[in-house]
């Protein structure tokens, strides 16, 4: 047992040896020199910041269908087109239910009926009236002539009371005459007003029969010009369907012009910096993923909003303008993948993000003596645009510029150092080994 553990001993010994050394020959770690630091050299290049978007295809200009205006509503729609087909000039393309429209149309003849029927029964109660007012009249007047061919007023003959008594009732004689002429005018100009509110309520019967029959000729809507049919959607993205209640001069669908396509796209708002119209952009069809297809912002959303309800992620609406269109291909509704190029440089300083650092306040790199020397030291720089991975250098450095890829000054592998935020850590209390002693540190 002896020789084999004086063996052990010697290999120990001599693996020791080998490494003290190695050790010789290694720099210190932390020491700064370009041995022991990854190092980049600064060269021009092209810089493009490009921002994926997603969205759809779309018509730049389309034909809408809708609703036959100045039919009032509502009007159930019983038939409807498929969505996507395609359609001739003149072709059917919705069919509304006539059930409601032909009860409209039956209600306004019963009330026209019923209207009729109340101004015959007016004007005979009228006329009876009338009739009757002008016996009244006539009886009227005969008391006062009668009142006035015999009047008391030979004093020699009549007591004074019968002379009063013969004026009072000559007086009564003439004013209840007065009273059935005024009351026949009153009521000759009460028949003439009921009379025009009938007249009113049929014109307006006659309205509604008019309007129920202009709605039973519409209801069919017809293909303006040929093309494919795309049904609205509503905000949930439900198209419009058989059973919809809808009303005069809404639009259901729209026939787009398929010569010229756009593609409406949506940017995460974190990558809308820079997001101005004429950047320049690419767009592929997802049918098609082999093409991409140039275009142009058009038009940007001045307001991010959610896609989706609920959801605290929004992005902006962007139009993008294709420079070209092939209808062979694009179809409206299609999802499309679009590359938006939001900045492009030729010839910049381009650092990785992990040559940066922050000492403090101050953007900071490590470059290497340019006097030939091993060490480094920090400058100062200006930063501009950034991608994923790299950031443009402004100010600061210049072409050939070698700087260090990790912090020189601390040792390989070790964590970055803690920013001091002016607040010392509380005390921890620990338990010790023995006698169970609590100590402060």
């Amino acid at each position: 047992m002896r020789p084999i553990r004086g063996a052990r001993l010697g290999f120990g010994l001599a693996a020791v040896a080998v490494l003290v050394a190695l050790a010789a020959f290694l720099p210190p770690v932390g020491s700064g020199t370009a041995g022991d630091v990854p190092v980049l050299r600064l060269e021009p290049q092209d810089f493009e910041r490009r921002v994926p978007a997603q969205g759809n295809l779309q018509a730049v200009m389309a034909t809408p269908v809708s609703v036959p205006a100045g039919v009032p509503g509502p009007f159930r729609i019983g038939w409807i087109a498929q969505d996507g087909s395609r359609v001739k000039q003149g072709d059917v393309v919705i069919r509304f239910d006539p059930s409601a429209i032909e009860k409209r149309l039956v209600d306004a003849g019963d009330d026209l009926k019923e209207t009729r029927l109340t101004m015959e029964k007016k004007q005979i109660e009228g006329t009876a009236e009338l009739r009757k007012l002008e016996r009244d009249a006539a009886l009227a007047r005969l008391e006062l002539e009668d009142a006035k061919q015999f009047q008391k007023k030979d004093a020699t003959l009549f007591s004074r009371a019968d002379i009063i008594e013969s004026e009072i009732d000559q007086g009564l004689a003439q004013e209840r005459e007065g009273h059935a002429r005024a009351t026949r005018q009153t009521r000759e100009r009460l028949s003439g007003t009921e009379a025009a509110l009938l007249q009113i309520k049929i014109r307006q019967a006659d309205a509604k029969i008019s309007q129920a029959r202009a709605g039973l000729q519409a209801l069919t809507v017809t293909a303006p010009h040929d093309g494919v049919l795309i049904l609205k959607r509503n905000w949930r993205g439900e198209s419009t369907r058989v059973g919809d209640s809808v009303w005069n001069g809404q639009p259901l669908a729209e026939i787009p012009d398929l010569a010229r396509m756009e593609a409406q796209v949506f940017v995460l708002e974190a990558d809308a910096g820079g997001l101005t119209p004429g950047r320049a952009a690419t767009v592929t069809v997802e049918s098609a993923p082999g093409v991409s297809w140039p275009a142009k912002i058009s038009r940007v959303d001045s307001l991010a909003k959610p896609r989706i309800l609920g959801s605290p992620v929004q992005y902006f609406a962007v139009t993008l303008a294709l420079d070209r269109t092939d209808p062979q291909v694009m179809k409206p509704g299609q999802r499309v993948q679009a590359t938006l190029f939001l900045e492009q440089r030729k010839g910049a300083l381009l650092v990785p993000r992990q040559a940066l650092f922050d000492r403090e306040g101050r953007t900071v790199v490590y470059r290497r003596d340019p006097r030939g020397g091993r060490g480094f030291a920090p400058v100062e720089v200006k930063l501009g645009p950034s991608s994923l991975g790299r950031v443009v250098v402004e100010s600061g450095l210049r072409r050939g510029d070698v700087l260090a890829m990790r912090d020189p000054t601390r040792p390989a592998g070790a964590p970055p150092p803690k920013k001091d935020t002016g607040h010392k850590a509380p005390p921890v209390a620990s338990r010790g080994r023995r006698g169970g002693m609590i100590t402060i540190r």
